[in-house]
């Protein structure tokens, strides 16, 4: 079955009803990534979602949470084989998370070094206030043909946009980036062809209630407003960039 949304990053399993929203993604044909925070959290998911025609889940070790759950990362790694899609990992410099920062760094050059031993892997990123070590580390253990990489709610500069692009990076890009005159300056770098969409629920909101799960019609709209082109132009744009990645090695 065809999708008619893409969803690249969300925390389905952090709704009040796993399932129900495996369910919703499917009833709105969305395309999605449920990511998860650690390695325990990745079974759940998947046996829910084993007969789902549009949810996959990736492996995840948050970034946030390595401080605490470092020692997971052996279980993380033998999971791996099991699934293509990796996430939510990556790193974090913002206050609350700079302690632990060096440890973040050994953690994610495993998770790298494993997906690069594996190959055709894909990943979404987590790059608080970390981006140029995010890209420094992807060209250090990471090589391109190994493992396709989501940008997930990218805030790096101008030039940073312009070297994730040469490495061959997308970006995921919700609504709550977009209400910003700062992230409307990012997706403006961003060219059409790396664009995928999010919500990053249920943390995004909207009307101080979390974004329900799939619901990306507003970012899509936002998107095409930025780049001065029809909604369904660049909802169907953002359809081939998927298919693009997941066809990539």
């Amino acid at each position: 079955m065809r999708p008619d949304y893409v969803d690249f990053h969300t925390h389905l399993d952090l709704y009040p009803d796993l399932a129900q929203a495996i369910a919703t993604c499917d009833r709105l044909r969305v395309a999605t990534l449920a990511v998860t925070t650690t390695p325990k959290a990745f079974e759940r998911n998947v046996e829910l979602s084993a007969d789902s025609d549009f949810v996959r889940v990736g492996l995840g070790l948050h970034p946030q949470l390595v401080a605490d759950r470092h020692l997971e990362i052996d279980l993380f790694e033998s999971l791996l084989p099991r699934t293509r899609y990796v996430g939510e990992v990556g790193l974090d410099r913002g206050p609350a998370h700079y302690r632990s920062f060096e440890l973040q760094r050994l953690i994610f050059e495993r998770i790298l070094r494993a997906c690069a031993e594996q190959g055709n892997k894909i990943l979404s990123l987590h790059s608080v206030r970390a981006t140029k070590p995010i890209l420094d580390m992807l060209d250090e253990h990471l090589p391109p043909d190994r493992a396709g990489v989501v940008l997930h709610w990218f805030t790096g500069s101008k030039a940073a946009v312009r070297r994730a692009v040469d490495r061959g990076c997308y970006f995921s890009v919700n609504e709550g980036m977009l209400a910003s005159a700062s992230g409307v300056r990012v997706i403006r770098e961003i060219p059409i062809d790396r664009v995928l969409t999010e919500t990053d629920g249920p943390f995004l909101t909207r009307d101080d209630k979390p974004i329900k799960p799939g619901d990306v019609g507003r970012a899509v709209e936002m998107i095409a407003s930025c780049a001065g082109s029809p909604v369904e132009v660049v909802r169907a744009k953002i359809l081939s960039n998927l298919k693009r990645l997941l066809q990539s090695d």
